[in-house]
């Protein structure tokens, strides 16, 4: 069985006893290693070895949301175990699978690192039994299953897929994302950058201040302008080169 390699951070000894224990529990979960503080994790979490972090929030020195900060893209899926509700806010606009509040029942844990190994097996690469012309069974494709990421839109986790997304709008705090899913836009506290982190970015681009657009939506572009459908969309000089280049070769 594929499992997540799992690191686990907290600078209280108690709470990574019980969740190396909860971590035990799960046959898809493996523990690779577990740190008091984030500087100690820094090292192997760099070597790109970890799948899935369990992250302490208020912690001496480095708090957990501004470690994850300093995390290189790729990172690895991120689930906060805290027992602090004040910066759920702030661990969405991070894009962190989950948000646990201590002290944490197994069931909840459970439902938690499901999410993250559904999320894990989307990004893997299927096959299953096909036949072939020779009567044989042999390994195959399977389809495509269609990619996605989570949003919350009046406090209600909202799944939204890429292929369905036209374009978000940032407007300070919030987003709207503009899909095919339904006629009015998807409203969420997040920013746009924090969006553009879940995106693909072989198929999205952003090209303004306010703008990230599906490169496979374009209807037409201009130099200072793009349109999808009949909404006009503007191209700042500060993303332009960037568009162009990415657009040209998708």
């Amino acid at each position: 069985m594929t499992k997540l390699r799992c690191l686990a951070i907290d600078d209280e000894p108690f709470a990574l006893e019980i969740l190396a224990d909860d971590i035990g529990k799960v046959p898809f979960l493996e523990l690779v290693g577990q740190f008091s503080s984030p500087l100690e994790a820094h090292n192997q979490l760099r070597q790109g070895v970890v799948d899935l972090l369990f992250l302490d929030i208020q912690m001496p020195t480095l708090t957990g949301t501004e470690f994850l900060r300093t995390l290189t893209q790729p990172a690895p899926m991120v689930i906060f175990t805290t027992a602090f509700d004040q910066y759920a806010l702030e661990s969405y606009e991070l894009a962190v699978v989950d948000y646990l509040l201590k002290p944490i029942p197994f069931e909840r844990f459970f439902k938690a690192v499901n999410k993250a190994f559904e999320l894990f097996q989307l990004r893997k690469p299927s096959t299953e039994l096909v036949p072939s012309s020779t009567g044989l069974t042999t390994l195959g494709p399977l389809p495509a299953e269609r990619d996605y990421f989570f949003i919350f839109v009046e406090y209600r986790e909202v799944k939204i897929y890429f292929d369905d997304v036209l374009y978000v709008q940032g407007l300070k705090d919030y987003v709207k994302i503009y899909s095919t899913q339904q006629a009015k836009p998807f409203l969420s506290r997040i920013t746009l950058k924090a969006v553009l982190a879940q995106l693909p970015g072989n198929a999205f681009c952003r090209v303004h201040k306010s703008f990230i657009v599906a490169l496979s939506k374009i209807s037409s572009s201009q130099r200072t302008n793009l349109y999808i459908g009949t909404q006009q969309i503007p191209v700042s000089s500060r993303y332009a080169d960037d568009f162009e280049r990415q657009y040209r070769s998708c």
